[in-house]
């Protein structure tokens, strides 16, 4: 299990305790996070569940695979940060992340 703070563009935090080998991306829809849309429902195909990881985290996620990487360059405002939530796959390493959702996904 780990917390995962998720930050609306809006400011609002939500603490979210996640199951070690679920997605960012999946624990934020089952807990009604807005801003993550996740369209092709965490298949790597849309690139609607961007979202913003702190930069102290980084180092912690693994490497980005090539279809990510193709999809981030298509994002509303990619940042050195930007990642898709449902590559990311929580372990207990990952306690306390902080993830910041994008004011648009597209």
């Amino acid at each position: 299990m780990a917390t995962i703070k998720y930050i609306e563009h809006n400011g609002e935090e939500h603490d979210v305790e996640v199951a070690s080998g679920t997605t960012v991306m999946q624990a934020a829809m089952d807990n009604n996070i807005r801003g993550i849309v996740a369209d092709c429902g965490g298949s790597c195909s849309c690139a609607t569940c961007h979202v913003y990881v702190d930069e102290s985290w980084l180092g912690k996620l693994e490497e980005q695979n090539d279809m990510e990487e193709v999809l981030l360059e298509e994002v509303f405002d990619p940042q050195d940060n930007s990642r898709l939530s449902c590559q990311i796959i929580v372990t207990d390493d990952l306690d306390g992340m902080v993830i910041r959702i994008p004011e648009r996904q597209f």
